[in-house]
C-alpha cells in the first residue's frame, strides 16, 4: 500500500465518519423511534442507522467508485479496485435510541482482507479514533497506547452481550464466571467505542461474542496499532465466535481463561 493510496483512504474514512457523525447528532429527531428490528424484537435499526449509512456510502461511491463496501444496514458492493470499506453507521444504536453518548460511526477500509485503514468518531464524546496500519493510533493529535498490562486479578475489563436469549445466558455464565477473577466488568454498549478504550488505555482489556465485521474492523486496528493484541479463540483472528483485546501479557490469560469457559459458543 503506497503512501499516497493509506493517505487517500484515511482522509475518506475521516469525511464519512465526521459527516455521518455530524448528521447523527445534529439530525436526531426528538421523536426517534424503531425502524426495524434484525436478530431479535431488541436488536433494532433507527431510521437515523439508514441515513447514516446512506450518506456514508454515498460518500464513498462518489470518493472511491470502484470499491467495495460492506455495511450493517444492508449495503453490500463487489468492488474491482481491492479495496473493500466495512461501514457502521451507528455502533450502539440502543444507546443511540435512548440518547446515552456512547455510539460511534466505524468506517475501516480493508486489503485483501486485512484492515489498513480505521476511523471511530464518537460525537458525543468529541472524539474521533484513527489508525493507519504501521503507523499508530491516535486521538485527534495525540498518538495512543495501551496501559501496561496488569495481573488478571487487576484488570478492568469491557464487554458486551448479544440480543438472542439464549446466546445471553451463555453470556451471563461465563460473565458469572470471569467478574469475580478481575477487577471490575463494563458494559459501555459500543464494541467499536470499547476497543477504541482499550486502545487509550481507559479499559485494561476487552471481550465479546457475536461480532460482526463492521462492529470490530475500525476498532481493532485502532486498538492493534496502540499496543494491544487482538485475536478470537487461540491461533485464530477475531470473529463472530469471539473477539477478545488487549496489551501483550494480559491477553494470553484472558483469552484463556475464556476459552475455558466456552466464551465462543452460545
Amino acid at each position: 500500500m503506497t503512501d499516497t493510496l493509506k493517505a487517500e483512504l484515511l482522509a475518506v474514512a475521516l469525511e464519512a465518519a465526521d459527516r455521518a457523525g455530524t448528521l447523527l447528532r445534529d439530525g436526531r429527531p426528538a421523536d426517534l423511534g424503531v425502524a426495524a428490528t434484525k436478530t431479535s424484537p431488541i436488536d433494532v435499526v433507527t431510521e437515523m442507522d439508514i441515513a447514516a449509512e446512506k450518506l456514508i456510502t454515498g460518500i464513498l461511491a462518489e470518493r472511491r467508485p470502484h470499491d467495495g463496501i460492506l455495511g450493517e444496514e444492508g449495503a453490500s458492493v463487489e468492488g474491482t479496485s481491492g479495496v473493500r470499506w466495512v461501514v457502521d453507521p451507528v455502533d450502539g444504536t440502543v444507546n443511540y435510541l435512548y440518547g446515552l453518548p456512547s455510539w460511534a460511526v466505524s468506517v475501516a477500509a480493508e486489503i485483501d482482507g486485512e484492515a489498513v485503514v480505521g476511523v471511530v468518531a464518537a460525537p458525543e464524546r468529541g472524539e474521533t479514533y484513527r489508525a493507519v496500519r504501521g503507523e499508530g493510533a491516535f486521538l485527534e493529535e495525540r498518538r495512543l497506547s495501551v496501559r501496561p498490562a496488569p495481573a488478571l486479578d487487576q484488570a478492568l475489563i469491557g464487554t458486551g452481550f448479544g440480543y438472542l436469549q439464549t446466546r445471553r445466558a451463555a453470556q451471563a455464565e461465563v460473565l458469572r464466571s470471569v467478574l469475580p477473577q478481575v477487577r471490575d466488568i463494563r458494559r459501555g454498549g459500543s464494541a467499536a467505542i470499547d476497543l477504541c478504550d482499550v486502545a487509550c488505555g481507559r479499559l485494561d482489556g476487552y471481550y465479546e461474542r457475536g461480532l460482526n465485521p463492521w462492529d470490530f474492523a475500525a476498532g481493532a486496528l485502532i486498538a492493534r496499532e496502540a499496543g494491544a493484541l487482538t485475536g478470537g479463540r487461540p491461533g485464530q483472528r477475531e470473529s463472530g465466535e469471539l473477539t477478545v483485546a488487549a496489551p501483550p501479557g494480559l491477553f494470553e490469560p484472558l483469552q484463556e481463561r475464556l476459552e475455558a469457559l466456552g466464551a465462543w459458543r452460545d
